[in-house]
């Protein structure tokens, strides 16, 4: 399944900030967690994931340190700020008022649009 890039971009701030709440992180790990958490329909791009971060930065929401990783390379590791969770709290409050409007939509679609054609009798 892909998915539209207009909702990958609406829902990547509350996806990297609860990435974050978990513990610190560097690009390519939140990369590959993203992918995990979606069950693989949604991958992510650098191209994608580092202007949310350094977006997230500039607003407070996160802080960033270099460190070197485990083979010597120097890796930027990102860290939500107290900032970052309020916001976060915020994002999750919103998209919980998102997902209750969809689910009560699409539960009164179900009673009233079946979901295929049935095939008329033989001989109608």
């Amino acid at each position: 399944m892909e998915i539209n890039k207009d909702l990958v971009a609406a829902s990547s701030t509350p996806i990297v900030l609860a990435i974050l709440s978990e513990g610190d992180s560097y690009g390519y790990a939140i990369i590959k967690r993203v992918k995990e958490l979606s069950g693989g329909n949604m991958e992510w791009t650098d191209g994608m994931l580092y202007p949310v971060l350094h977006r997230l930065e500039r607003l407070g929401h996160v802080e960033a340190r270099w460190e070197a990783s485990e083979i010597g390379r120097r890796r930027k590791y990102y860290r939500i700020t107290p900032g970052g969770r309020a916001q976060l709290s915020e994002e999750r409050r919103q998209w919980q008022a998102v997902d209750a409007t969809l689910h009560g939509i699409w539960g009164s679609l179900s009673l009233s649009v079946p979901a295929a054609a049935e095939p008329l009798p033989q001989g109608a």
